[in-house]
């Protein structure tokens, strides 16, 4: 029995080990949302795959579909927001980005413009500097909630929804957006 063989992009957000030498990894995909993946002897000293699958990396990959669910073929290593971060603050706002991530976004349906923005959040929050982390982490947030349907549009806030790349100049983002943010994480229950 043949199986399809799909290649995409995906932000590595975690990861468990299995077994000996295996490992699942739940991956961020540009065409396939958010899924569990398991890699067979990654964690084995020989492996290839063991860096480009570190947590936090933006890989592209080959997934293959089963019956017992996803798994990795060959996976190329793109970049690492968190080893490249700048600082500490840096750090931890690309492991916001994470958490905020695998709180919100489940199952295998695509959000390519969700995986764009966090993408672009991913490497500009690494080179960020301090001053501008909490920032970006406040825009990220306010964009994710509104792609996934939590904020609702408004005028006071709707440039900044609308922008195609409102990571390169980090501004603070009004107390209107703030308000609709923590309603919004109120309203979700996750």
């Amino acid at each position: 029995m043949s199986y399809q063989t799909y290649i995409t992009e995906a932000v590595v957000c975690g990861s468990k080990d299995r077994i000996t030498s295996d490992k699942s990894y739940m991956l961020f995909t540009r065409d396939a949302g958010m899924l569990w993946a398991s890699a067979r002897s990654v964690r084995l000293e020989k492996s290839k795959q063991r860096y480009a699958l570190q947590d936090f990396s933006i890989i592209r990959v080959s997934l293959v579909k089963g019956k017992g669910g996803w798994r990795i073929g060959s996976v190329e290593a793109v970049s690492n927001p968190f080893m490249e971060a700048t600082s500490r603050k840096a750090r931890g706002g690309v492991h916001s980005v994470m958490k905020l991530l695998r709180r919100f976004v489940h199952g295998e349906q695509a959000h390519q413009e969700l995986y764009a923005d966090t993408v672009l959040a991913l490497s500009c929050m690494s080179m960020a500097e301090a001053a501008d982390i909490t920032d970006l982490q406040d825009m990220f947030t306010l964009r994710l909630l509104h792609t996934l349907g939590y904020v609702a549009p408004n005028k006071i806030y709707d440039e900044l929804l609308a922008a195609e790349n409102p990571w390169l100049v980090p501004v603070p983002i009004p107390s209107a957006a703030h308000t609709a943010i923590q309603q919004a994480l109120t309203a979700s229950h996750l």
